[in-house]
């Protein structure tokens, strides 16, 4: 039985500035959107069991997945823009979205995976008020890493497993590609937190996580130097031994906005091969995808 105790106190009332994430962009949400186009109702793209997140994570069963809309990014070459910069979904009031994820629990998912849910962290603790002594089954965090660690926080008595990006190093990668110049510094200080609050990664007698962090890296073109980077730090700053680390070959041009030419093509074998063998030189473990990953037909249908 997965436990945790929520303190309804702490919740921000509805009409607060928002300031979950690192934008701190201060939006008042009952009247208007923030940054990442959402109001403080939680908008839902599709509730799925998801068959294609790391083994550890899906594992035989699947992962009980809720795709929420909207994002804090703006990455140009976003597989999930459909929903990430708006479009159609579901609003769901905390009561109704718990009555979901219970649903899923009871198809036999290993977990709940809450995707893109950085933006709705106020409505997702609401949320989890109707959970407590009900959910048996461990919470992933599924996000893009540009967090606060007050955030990270706020969510982890609720959140056993965090799913966690780390995209970029250069300050001018994030800013070209994904909107954000800041977006390593508050990055690695949450994946400091979310490591601090979970311990080293836990796993069942099937292989199956059930608390701990795993860290995925997109490789992208022209990106390896950047991605070696990113290894280093995580490597020097936090150990190798307390995270999974799954890197990610499936980049494809095909999402891309216009503008990048740089990013028009697939990632070569040589660039990705680059990072793996710096990342067994460094001790991490965890995954690798075979190149053949690099296909629009693992993005779920929105």
């Amino acid at each position: 039985m997965c436990s945790f105790t929520i303190t309804p106190q702490k919740i921000p009332p509805r009409a607060e500035k928002c300031f979950d994430c690192p934008r701190m962009c201060g939006a008042v949400r009952s009247s208007a959107a923030g940054f990442c186009r959402e109001s403080d109702k939680m908008r839902v793209a599709k509730i799925m069991v998801h068959r294609w997140e790391e083994p550890c994570i899906s594992g035989a069963n699947g992962s009980g997945a809720v795709f929420f809309l909207g994002c804090n990014l703006r990455c140009v070459y976003c597989q999930n823009k459909k929903i990430s910069r708006g479009g159609n979904g579901t609003v769901y009031e905390p009561e109704s979205l718990a009555r979901e994820i219970l649903k899923l629990q009871e198809s036999g998912v290993h977990n709940i995976n809450l995707v893109t849910p950085t933006h709705f962290a106020s409505q997702i603790l609401k949320m989890a008020e109707h959970l407590q002594g009900r959910l048996r089954i461990p919470v992933v965090w599924n996000t893009s890493g540009y967090e606060r660690e007050e955030t990270v926080a706020k969510i982890s008595p609720f959140c056993k497993i965090f799913l966690t990006d780390v995209k970029y190093f250069s300050p001018e990668m994030s800013s070209r590609y994904s909107s954000c110049p800041d977006y390593f510094e508050n990055a690695i200080k949450a994946l400091c937190k979310m490591v601090s609050v979970t311990g080293a990664p836990k796993f069942d007698k099937n292989g199956i996580m059930t608390s701990g962090v795993v860290v995925r890296h997109l490789v992208l073109p022209r990106g390896y130097r950047d991605s070696i980077k990113i290894l280093e730090e995580i490597s020097s700053k936090i150990g190798t031994e307390n995270i999974v680390l799954s890197l990610m070959s499936q980049y494809t041009p095909e999402f891309l906005d216009e503008g990048f030419p740089e990013l028009n093509r697939r990632v070569t074998t040589f660039e990705y091969n680059k990072v793996v063998r710096a990342a067994m030189e460094l001790g991490f473990g965890g995954y690798v995808q075979d190149m053949s990953s690099a296909d629009s037909s693992y993005t779920p249908d929105f």
